[in-house]
């Protein structure tokens, strides 16, 4: 329940201009939210794509906007 709860928050705080990998793969910048239908448009190299915006990975999206570490 609490992982729930959090993909839920996640989801909702959602914004145009990130950046996030669905959970087939996709990689892609939201272009549009709709709170209407709960969905999005994902912009990739391909074009745009509409997905719902529970198709869209918590774990992978907060690994791919994680400041990269240096190497001293």
């Amino acid at each position: 329940m609490k992982r729930a709860k959090k993909e839920k928050k996640f989801a909702a705080e959602l914004k145009k201009g990130d950046r996030v990998v669905t959970k087939s793969g996709l990689h892609g910048k939201i272009a549009e939210l709709n709170d209407k239908d709960n969905s999005c448009i994902i912009e990739t190299l391909a074009g745009k794509l509409k997905f719902d915006r529970s198709a869209i990975s918590m774990e992978m999206s907060t690994k791919l906007n994680a400041p990269v570490a240096t190497k001293k």
